[in-house]
């Protein structure tokens, strides 16, 4: 398993703006094999940001940079960067391998 995240600093009066662009886009995810999951987070407000993170869990990192090459990420981005800027700077990407998984135990109900 492959975890890539990307961290962005928006800007505080722009964070409507930037959820909006995620929430509403098509991501196209679902079409690239060894995809396993999308999560949008939403972290601490700083004075000049708040943080964001997308996370994405993937089969194997060669999944995640097939995904990158893809037509599906081309499609997916294609309207990046051509709005105003609602982050401090690029994203910071941050790539991990998995080596450990705990799930939460199943409840007898």
């Amino acid at each position: 398993m492959y975890v890539a995240c990307n961290r962005f600093r928006v800007i505080p009066d722009h964070t409507a703006e930037f959820e909006a662009m995620w929430l509403n886009r098509e991501s196209h995810l679902h079409e690239v094999d060894g995809f396993r999951t999308f999560h949008l987070l939403r972290g601490p407000a700083a004075e000049d940001h708040v943080l964001y993170s997308s996370f994405t869990l993937w089969a194997s990192r060669e999944a995640f940079e097939g995904w990158t090459r893809s037509e599906q990420f081309r499609r997916a981005h294609a309207g990046a960067g051509g709005s105003k800027p609602t982050t401090i700077g690029p994203p910071q990407f941050e790539g991990f391998e998995v080596l450990q998984t705990i799930g939460a135990a199943a409840t007898a109900g």
